[in-house]
């Protein structure tokens, strides 16, 4: 099952997706004229610098529990046995293709959430939904008048609902638990589930509520970590750099137990592992980031590009370079069992508690996210009958979280663990990936409008039109003269 999984995953990320995926973030990259690098210090100052002082509606989301909600789902454990498989799977130069997209991902998670913001409708509760489904159906199919737009937003609905049958995390929750403290997989699968169904049952606030105290608790505990772990063997970091830079181009050889890997496979898992860490390109955080409160789309925008920043520049680095300066990498193990033993290496069995207890802190975030997505996809696809939709809501609610103990233990009895893991997360990011990333580039322009439009109106660059609506719905109003 795992090689015809595996090599399916291998065909579909191949050169054509690599390029294609290269190939929008280098198109929005350069038409936002590097927006996201010239005015890296503003975008920290309106985002992580003015702490939690913004506003909330009634029920609704602000705009620091939407980032804290989408950086717990994309800070979870493909930061933490993501990198290490494609490490263990590329090598050294894996880890300057994961930081690649990160370099392109932060301008392309600006995009998805602009566009996500103005598109987004709104119900007869007052509550905002929006995410690639919208921009597709409405930015290619109103606005641009593709009649094709429908079938896009259909199938990127279904490609990312297959997702929630992946697992949701658990896995590597349950690997890393049974690594550390012997707990057995599949009861802690059920459990976890019964814990997830607590969380999510009362939908976005209690989850926007729990993230926004857990996830700035859990970053900042695993970077300290990490750095102190770095400093540790400081001396290998001149050699692990070499190395990364050059193993990206020329692959790596055979060592210890790792059995080498050419060029195309360190890409491909680079890029992979690295969209599934911050989810850049993905299509997922933009649906939360939608219900958020806010004036300007770019606004909300400037959250996406810091939550790739301390999803995969921060956290999967930090992993990453902690598992190459101790030298773990040629040990054969993958996954967070890899990540486990960097840590044990230099800090013994405390290091072997600490990643234990990160797994189950990321990886909840990261499942209580998740959901928050999936029930954005329900809402648009039921959104002219909302008492189907909230029926079916419902019975999402219920369902959502027993796929963790399905997904635990069938690849538990196929005794062919994580490898057979990371092949079925490959196999359901790409697919959404690649419908998403379609939509991006043929939406492109109206993100520059929009960025041209909120540099004019809050940085002071550019003459501001007075005429252009930053949201959809008001331009389509403006438009029938309403």
């Amino acid at each position: 099952m795992q090689s015809i999984i595996s090599s399916l995953g291998s065909f579909l990320w191949g050169p054509p997706m690599i390029i294609a995926i290269m190939g929008c973030g280098i198109l929005l990259t350069v038409s936002s004229k590097f927006f996201v690098f010239r005015h890296f210090g503003m975008i920290f100052k309106k985002t992580l610098g003015a702490g939690r002082a913004d506003s909330k509606q009634k029920d609704g989301v602000s705009p620091f529990e939407a980032i804290c909600i989408a950086v717990g789902g994309a800070v979870g454990v493909g930061s933490l046995g993501g990198v290490a498989a494609a490490i263990a799977v590329g090598g050294p130069g894996a880890l300057f293709w994961i930081l690649a997209w990160a370099f392109f991902g932060m301008t392309v998670k600006v995009a998805e959430v602009s566009l996500a913001c103005y598109y987004r409708c709104r119900d007869s509760k007052g509550d905002y939904y929006g995410g690639p489904s919208y921009y597709i159906e409405r930015g290619l199919g109103e606005d641009k008048g593709y009649k094709w737009a429908k079938v896009l937003a259909c199938c990127f609905g279904v490609a990312f609902l297959l997702a929630a049958f992946s697992g949701n995390q658990v896995y590597t929750i349950a690997e890393a638990l049974n690594t550390t403290f012997h707990i057995p997989m599949i009861p802690f699968a059920f459990a976890y589930s019964l814990f997830v169904f607590y969380i999510t049952w009362k939908g976005t606030p209690r989850i926007a509520n729990f993230a926004s105290k857990l996830v700035p608790f859990m970053c900042l505990l695993y970077f300290a970590g990490g750095i102190i772990l770095i400093l540790l063997n400081f001396r290998a970091l001149p050699g692990v750099i070499q190395a990364v830079v050059t193993d990206a181009f020329t692959g790596s050889a055979a060592a210890g137990g790792f059995v080498g890997a050419g060029v195309m496979t360190v890409i491909r898992t680079g890029i992979a592992r690295s969209i599934n860490s911050n989810e850049a390109g993905q299509g997922s955080s933009p649906m939360i980031h939608a219900a958020a409160n806010t004036r300007h789309p770019v606004e909300q925008g400037l959250w996406g590009a810091i939550e790739v920043f301390v999803s995969t520049v921060l956290v999967s680095t930090i992993t990453a370079l902690a598992i190459l300066s101790t030298g773990t990498w040629t040990s054969g193990l993958t996954s967070v069992s890899l990540t486990i033993y960097a840590f044990q290496s230099a800090f013994g069995q405390f290091g072997l508690y600490f990643i234990g207890v990160i797994a189950l802190l990321f990886g909840i975030t990261t499942t209580a996210g998740w959901f928050t997505y999936y029930c954005s996809l329900i809402a648009h696809g039921f959104r002219k009958n909302e008492k189907l939709r909230d029926r079916l809501i419902l019975i999402f609610k219920i369902i959502f979280p027993w796929p963790n103990v399905i997904v635990v233990t069938l690849i538990e009895l196929s005794g062919q663990g994580p490898n057979l893991y990371w092949a079925m997360i490959d196999m359901v990011t790409v697919l959404p990936t690649f419908f998403n990333v379609i939509a991006l580039i043929g939406l492109s322009g109206v993100f520059v409008k929009l960025l041209n439009d909120y540099k004019a109106r809050y940085m002071g660059i550019g003459q501001i039109d007075s005429g252009f609506q930053a949201f959809y719905d008001n331009a389509t109003s403006a438009k029938k003269g309403e």
